[in-house]
């Protein structure tokens, strides 16, 4: 598979940024798309390292525009799909721009792979589209219960995926990330929402819920997972959806107390109502069972929490990295 051209949307974000190095080094052409801006900005593949960067294509252009997917897509021989906007709280004010992007932009990322031949498509997914958790672990048969406009605009992202494969016989697999953290993660985000408000020197620490379970994984892991994907053999994994997750859950609030640990500092943690979802679109509780993805692609975690949460701060620690993060707002 190496030496193959991959197309990577959202290429410009925190996971994309990391498939992207994950990809080159491992032997594939890349071809990045960013989204168009004014000021010319790559985003976050500008962390990337130089020579990393020789060896990607980067285009500018917006997932929401058919055109654009497309003349990314030309001459790719696969396509990761990344792109999403993915803050839950900010899609109670800006649902309908969930669904353009997270939605339609996936179509065109379909119909692009349809007309082109495109030998495999991997479409990204996220745990939130399972809701609170009925059953633990949850496998990839858990009911889809979408309790955010997000959540819902990636539950008709993935019904979309599911469709072409079936309808058209698309080459389409989705993975399922279950709470990705690391180096270049957003603030709104709660790993990073600690780590840069200690790292600023705060020691009341703001947070919404703190009784909600997450299961957390280092983002070279997810990346890899994306890797595992697209190489395992087709017929292993073509129109299936595998959860990526470590099968591990820690509460908000014991996470908060084991990043101050790790950082040597003693934190009071103020719970702000600003910060918490509405009542029932909370989800109290996710913890994957990826033993799926284990059997296709022999993919599993190779970092625990506590060595994902060290890389994680050292990178935030970096003054001119915190310098990026407004730690003393809330981000949405």
């Amino acid at each position: 598979m190496t030496n193959s051209t991959v197309a990577v949307t959202g290429a410009d974000g925190f996971i994309g940024s990391h498939l992207v190095e994950t990809l080159v080094t491992s032997g594939y052409r890349v071809r990045a798309m960013v989204q168009y801006n004014s000021v010319g900005s790559w985003g976050w593949l500008e962390d990337v390292e130089r020579g990393v960067l020789e060896s990607v294509e980067v285009v500018s252009g917006d997932v929401r525009d058919r055109d654009s997917v497309r003349a990314l897509m030309v001459g790719a021989d696969m396509v990761c799909h990344l792109a999403a906007l993915i803050a839950i709280p900010y899609s109670y004010q800006a649902p309908w721009s969930y669904l353009e992007t997270n939605a339609a932009g996936t179509l065109n990322v379909l119909e692009a792979a349809r007309a082109l031949g495109t030998s495999r498509v991997v479409a990204t997914s996220t745990s939130e589209v399972y809701g609170s958790a009925q059953c633990v672990p949850m496998d990839e048969s858990h009911p889809l219960h979408a309790q955010s406009p997000y959540a819902a605009s990636k539950v008709a992202a993935d019904k979309l995926v599911e469709s072409y494969n079936l309808s058209f016989e698309l080459p389409t697999v989705t993975l399922r990330p279950f709470n990705t953290f690391g180096p270049r993660q957003s603030a709104r985000a709660v790993i990073p929402t600690v780590i840069s408000q200690l790292a600023s020197g705060r020691r009341e620490i703001a947070l919404g819920s703190v009784e909600p379970t997450r299961d957390f994984t280092f983002v070279l892991d997810t990346a890899a997972a994306f890797r595992s994907v697209l190489e395992a053999p087709l017929d292993q994994v073509v129109g299936q959806t595998f959860n990526a997750g470590s099968g591990t859950e820690i509460s908000v609030g014991d996470l908060a107390l084991h990043i101050a640990d790790l950082m040597g500092a003693r934190i009071e943690i103020r719970c702000e109502e600003q910060r918490r979802r509405p009542e029932h679109s909370e989800v109290d509780r996710l913890v994957s069972d990826s033993s799926a993805i284990s059997r296709a692609a022999s993919w599993k975690p190779s970092h625990t929490l506590t060595e994902g949460l060290r890389a994680t701060i050292e990178w935030f620690s970096d003054p001119r990295n915190l310098a990026r993060y407004k730690a003393d707002q809330y981000n949405v």
